[in-house]
């Protein structure tokens, strides 16, 4: 009887002492180490540790986990179907370590300023780019966030404060917010390289009659400005296609699909891809830069917005000598 309480005591003490431990950051380390960097002797160069070290750290993480966690193949670690599950959720984990650091870095930065901007995701390339690193030239200390969305979105994220500045079409409205006309210019008329409508110096409504034409949904308000103007002259259009967003449109046209009619700023960029045309009678459109009434940050608001409008001047010069080829 005292040999077998003796010996239950060797058995649980044995347990107590082989028991799985709860995992810890230093062995999540090495396992995505050895997963990314595909051996054990890189992965400890990356973790800064001996190679002994990481391989123990990695027999210790299958143990603790009860999991077969790699193969041994010829001397190296192959993930098996269990660590690359894992692998996913370790990466989730560190990516959103990575959001808390981004996180960390923005509010440190805040001090120092910060401006966020919104902008409708046909200026949301090249064009708000510009704009953008114009106003980080000279304020390089100041933290900016630029989000892409549609233009309700916009408008109620400045509302919520969770925007300073947006860039959106025409045609909305809300009391709390002011608007401010920006960048109107003439429509003009896209097409691909070859198309019969590029032999000509200026597209009328009559030359759009039997043409196929890539519009923008029909609740946009430049959709309803193009209709009405078309249907003015007795021309309905030949849709063709329809897009929801200005870069979109274009590059359907690039691909040969029809043609259409767009502000000059939205088809920035593919000006090697697209014919531009003027196009007559004139159809003139734009888009509204708008901010909160009362704007918590409207100095870096109004530098931004002189950003754009240079931006804006500076792609439109461009954009008129592609016109007269």
């Amino acid at each position: 009887m005292l040999y077998a309480s003796k010996a239950k005591i060797v058995v649980d003490y044995s347990e107590r002492l082989w028991m799985p431990r709860h995992l810890n950051l230093r062995q999540i380390e090495a396992f995505k180490a050895v997963i990314e960097s595909g051996t054990v002797s890189r992965a400890a160069e990356l973790v800064n540790i001996s190679q002994p070290a990481m391989s123990k750290l990695i027999a210790h993480l299958e143990f603790d986990t009860g999991l077969k966690l790699f193969d041994r193949v010829k001397g190296r670690l192959a993930p098996t179907e269990h660590a690359m599950r894992l692998y996913g959720e370790v990466d989730r984990i560190f990516a959103g370590v990575r959001q808390v650091e981004n996180a960390v870095d923005a509010i440190r930065r805040e001090e120092q300023g910060r401006l966020a901007i919104g902008v409708m995701p046909a200026f949301a390339g090249p064009f708000i780019q510009r704009a953008t690193m114009g106003f980080l030239k000279e304020r390089p200390n100041v933290f900016c966030s630029v989000q892409s969305l549609g233009s309700q979105w916009i408008v109620d994220w400045l509302v919520t404060r969770k925007l300073d500045v947006g860039l959106v079409e025409a045609g909305i409205d809300n009391p709390y917010i002011t608007f401010e006309p920006v960048m109107e210019r003439p429509l003009v008329c896209i097409m691909p390289p070859g198309h019969p409508l590029a032999k000509k110096a200026r597209v009328r409504p009559k030359d759009l009659a039997d043409t196929p034409f890539v519009s923008l949904n029909p609740d946009n308000y430049l959709a309803h400005q193009i209709e009405s103007a078309l249907a003015a002259h007795g021309v309905a259009l030949q849709t063709a296609l329809i897009a929801n967003v200005g870069p979109t449109l274009c590059e359907f046209v690039a691909a040969g699909v029809g043609v259409s009619l767009i502000h000059p700023l939205v088809a920035s960029g593919l000006e090697g891809r697209l014919i531009m045309r003027p196009f007559e009678p004139t159809i003139l459109s734009g888009f509204q830069l708008c901010r909160s009434v009362d704007s918590r940050n409207a100095q870096f608001v109004d530098a931004f917005a002189e950003e754009l409008r240079k931006a804006a001047t500076q792609i439109s010069a461009s954009m008129e000598s592609a016109l007269d080829r």
